[in-house]
């Protein structure tokens, strides 16, 4: 008796390689159908909730993902699964292609603009901003997480006599933000209601009498019940305008895969980086070892400004990478 159903069960069970396949099978399929749900709620736009807004971010990496799961699928023989991963591929590559590629640039003549933003984390190192700002002769230099103790050792590194003229609301925390400039800077009062840390603005009086607007920004980040508030944060930020040339500039907690971000690009700006191919460059978190994974730092122009040059550079004891663009004015 024993036997002969041992034996019925021998003979309906699958043998146990099949099972394995079956398994592998679903857990491919699985995985591409999560990497399609990802491709679709990106190109869509469709993020909300702290968790998919913060997924978002991680896009060129959900890119390599669907890459190598077309490379499994295919090397276990599972063409249909490998064929749906290499599409999801290809729909995130064509979102991420044009950050790599420099754009073709507005014929402005204006005056030069040189930019540097830096997320200060309230204990850069300020010799390093210094010699930056030398360095890339900045003439407007937006701070972020600007303590009043960092203040005094910016301005003791030599930062005083590089730029005399600031608009600065420093904090005892990371709500502090100043603009520090090398021309004349006039604080600017009414032109939004900063939502978050503290986001100064300032009309910055360049040689020859051009002015630009220009805004420190520095929204609290997208975790948890604080993603309404982001996203109220970067709607609240001023549009471009005919009537002025205005640069935002700083730790926007976002990156060009969020749509609040893109909204706020559609609304009259470019993405400095982005501009000139270096829109997939990280620049947080920047600690040793662990190497910088995304990009919320920026530099944001009014569609007329020509972006000529953008570097992203190190600063020791902050755990964001600067920002740095030479513009040129309509």
């Amino acid at each position: 008796m024993s036997t002969t159903v041992g034996a019925q069960q021998a003979a309906g069970d699958p043998p146990p390689s099949g099972k394995r396949r079956r398994r592998r099978r679903w857990l491919s399929w699985t995985v591409v159908t999560l990497l399609a749900l990802w491709a679709i709620i990106r190109i869509g736009g469709l993020e909300q909730g702290s968790f998919l807004t913060q997924l978002v971010t991680a896009t060129p990496y959900g890119a390599g993902l669907a890459a190598l799961t077309a490379l499994l699928c295919l090397a276990r023989r599972n063409r249909p699964a490998a064929l749906a991963a290499a599409l999801v591929c290809a729909a995130l590559v064509t979102v991420l292609v044009p950050r790599a590629i420099s754009a073709e640039q507005p014929a402005a003549n204006g005056a030069p603009l040189r930019v540097l933003t830096i997320n200060l984390f309230g204990r850069g190192d300020a010799k390093t901003v210094v010699d930056l700002i030398r360095k890339y002769d900045v003439e407007v230099f937006s701070a972020l997480e600007l303590t009043h103790a960092e203040a005094e050792r910016l301005d003791a590194a030599g930062l005083k006599q590089l730029m005399p003229y600031r608009v600065l609301q420093p904090e005892y925390g990371a709500t502090g933000s100043g603009i520090y400039a090398k021309h004349p800077a006039t604080e600017l009062t009414g032109l939004f209601t900063p939502i978050g840390h503290n986001m100064p603005a300032a009309t910055v009086t360049l040689p020859g009498g051009g002015k630009v607007e220009f805004v420190a920004v520095h929204p609290n980040p997208p975790l948890g019940r604080m993603e309404v508030e982001w996203n109220a944060a970067l709607r609240a930020l001023p549009p471009a305008s005919s009537s002025a040339v205005r640069v935002l500039a700083g730790d926007f907690n976002a990156s060009l895969d969020h749509r609040a971000f893109r909204d706020l690009l559609d609304r009259g700006y470019v993405d400095a980086a982005e501009q000139v191919g270096k829109g997939l460059t990280p620049t947080w978190p920047n600690f040793r070892p662990i190497p910088p994974i995304i990009s919320i730092d920026h530099v944001l122009a009014d569609r007329r400004v020509s972006v000529r040059r953008v570097e992203v550079v190190d600063v020791p004891r902050t755990d964001h990478r600067g920002v740095f663009a030479e513009l040129r004015l309509p």
